[in-house]
C-alpha cells in the first residue's frame, strides 16, 4: 500500500507534462500491472548496463512489449 502511494507519486512527478486524463490513465495502468512494468524496468536496466543509451534501451523494451502494452492501455 504504502509502495503503491509512492510509485504513484513518483509517476505524477515524472509524467506531469502530460494532460491530466492521460496521466491518469497511464498510472492506472502501471498501478493495476506493477509486475509487469518493474519487467520491463528490470530489462531496461540490463540493456543499459550492458552499454545502450537510457533512450535507446526503452524504446527496444517498448517494442518488444508493444502489443501488451496497447492491449493494457486499451483495458486501463
Amino acid at each position: 500500500m504504502i509502495k503503491e502511494f509512492f510509485m504513484k507519486k513518483m509517476l505524477e512527478k515524472q509524467l506531469q507534462a502530460l494532460p491530466v486524463a492521460q496521466r491518469e490513465q497511464i498510472i492506472a495502468v502501471v498501478t493495476k500491472n506493477p509486475a509487469f512494468f518493474e519487467k520491463i524496468a528490470k530489462e531496461v536496466d540490463a540493456k543499459v548496463k550492458s552499454g545502450k543509451d537510457k533512450n535507446l534501451a526503452s524504446m527496444e523494451v517498448m517494442r518488444l512489449h508493444q502489443a501488451e502494452l496497447q492491449k493494457l492501455m486499451m483495458q486501463g
